[in-house]
């Protein structure tokens, strides 16, 4: 029993009927994004509801990065 336990862990576990050939993708296709410094950011789904695109995201945030810099008023 143990050697049969053994033999299936060398083996590839994909099913016979997978073409590995049809499996094409292209390795390092995001490397040029990444190194540009582009940033993604996941969003909370319960944030995520509030905003339909990445435009209403950058929209929001510059209003408040707006509102940060406003000097403050000093109340009594």
């Amino acid at each position: 029993m143990k050697e049969k336990t053994e033999k299936r862990r060398g083996r590839d576990d994909l099913r016979r009927e997978y073409d590995l050939s049809k499996l094409k993708g292209v390795r390092g296709k995001y490397a040029a994004r990444y190194r540009a410094g582009t940033n993604l950011v996941l969003l909370s789904p319960d944030v995520a509801k509030y905003f339909p695109d990445e435009q209403a995201v950058n929209t929001a945030l510059r209003t408040l990065i707006q509102s940060a810099k406003l000097p403050r008023r000093r109340v009594r």
